[in-house]
């Protein structure tokens, strides 16, 4: 089996995908929560990260709380959906035009942000993984990355039309997700 964990809440001020926020003190309890759970029902081998701030101090509290032997290993092909020219920048701050491209970005699947990707482009980017055999040695691994991620595998799992609803898997932060490659099934267990 595989584990797949969402980071612990960020600062959600701020624009994620790419950003280097890192979480907040309800993140950082989240991720605790998550980590006793899966200490106490999983066995795993190694932690494998985003190296996004958010997932990197994700993986710290789980390793730093139960796993201090193991190592985590940080993969740039785990990053969230890439948000361009608008990454890390406050909501609050954004220029009109800004505003306009971060609202495209919400409501169409295809378009593809200044800078950085669609959603489609982050569903392909995901699906070349699995077909590449990326995840076919990581059983017992503790994957920790983010929402975008998760739901695409949700989607080609189950066979569905890519959506732009990010609250149709109930991805929820420092939640966690059994994988299994076999019979191409993702489930949350957390």
């Amino acid at each position: 089996m595989i584990y797949l964990l969402r980071h612990g809440l960020d600062n959600e001020d701020y624009i994620g995908g790419h950003s280097d926020i890192d979480l907040i003190d309800l993140g950082v309890k989240q991720v605790k929560k998550s980590a006793l759970f899966i200490r106490n029902n999983l066995e795993i081998d190694n932690i494998i990260s985003s190296d996004i701030k958010r997932c990197v101090s994700t993986s710290k509290i789980v390793r730093d709380s139960y796993y201090k032997h193991l190592p985590i290993y940080l993969d740039s092909s785990l990053r969230e959906l890439d948000k361009g020219i608008l990454t890390g920048r406050e909501k609050k701050g954004l220029t009109e035009y800004e505003r306009e491209i971060f609202m495209k970005g919400n409501t169409d699947i295809d378009y593809r942000f200044v800078g950085g990707e669609s959603m489609r482009d982050m569903y392909k980017r995901v699906h070349s993984l699995l077909d590449s055999g990326y995840f076919l040695d990581k059983d017992s691994s503790l994957i920790v990355t983010h929402r975008g991620i998760i739901n695409m595998i949700y989607f080609i799992f189950n066979e569905e039309e890519l959506t732009l609803n990010k609250e149709r898997f109930n991805v929820g932060h420092a939640s966690v997700h059994e994988m299994d490659l076999n019979k191409r099934l993702i489930k949350r267990i957390y």
